[in-house]
């Protein structure tokens, strides 16, 4: 589990010295990712339909979480631009067509294997702690901006040549990171948080969840 001691001054230097830790467990994630070159079509197409099972109904949900648990004027605009994005363009559709073409729409059996690691998060970001919310969506920002040419990749090793989503999740998220990173710099600066609290606490569910999304629950357990 990763931990932190929380610098005294709450400025932009504080979010900028989080990112390097985060970015630390987002290489570890992307270098840890199997080749699909290797993996089974029915492997590959667990990994998207795990993905597309836990994103599409949950992503909104957890940017609202962090919306309503931030407390900083300045946080929540960057929040609300994020899912006005997302409403908008209507990504969760852009999710589905990618997942249709990949022929890899999650089964009940998909859903169940997330079930428990995806709860562990909903219920962590329902507590509405607002710095650790924010950096959870931080770290999950920055993944999913390296995630997406493996995505296509698997997609793509499947037969299927939609790229919609993940092009335009490759680009936006990078701003979208660097955004988070800025809001939780404000956050902090007007919630400063508990030195005895976990600040990585929600990094590392969604951490585990993401390990479940790529290797299943039932690989996990017999590692």
């Amino acid at each position: 589990m990763t931990s932190l001691a929380i610098p005294p001054v709450h400025d932009d230097v504080v979010g900028a010295s989080l990112k390097p830790q985060i970015d630390s467990i987002v290489g570890e994630l992307i270098d840890s990712l199997p080749d699909p070159d290797k993996l089974s079509p029915s492997e590959r197409r667990g990994i998207i339909a795990r993905y597309t099972a836990v994103l599409e109904g949950n992503f909104i949900y957890w940017m609202s979480a962090a919306y309503l648990s931030a407390k900083s004027e300045e946080a929540r605009p960057i929040l609300l631009d994020n899912l006005r994005e997302e409403i908008r363009d209507c990504h969760p559709a852009m999710l589905r067509n990618f997942t249709i073409a990949a022929q890899a729409f999650p089964t009940d059996s998909d859903a169940l294997e997330v079930h428990d690691d995806l709860t562990n998060v909903r219920l962590f970001l329902g507590r509405l702690s607002g710095v650790q919310n924010l950096l959870t969506m931080a770290f999950f920002e920055a993944f999913i901006q390296q995630f997406m040419a493996y995505l296509a990749n698997l997609a793509g090793t499947q037969g299927s040549a939609e790229r919609v989503y993940t092009d335009v999740h490759g680009v936006c998220d990078v701003a979208h990171s660097q955004e988070l990173f800025r809001a939780l710099a404000a956050e902090l600066a007007v919630d400063p948080i508990d030195p005895s609290t976990d600040l990585f606490e929600g990094v590392d569910l969604l951490r585990t969840l993401i390990q479940t999304i790529i290797y299943g629950r039932g690989e996990k357990l017999a590692a």
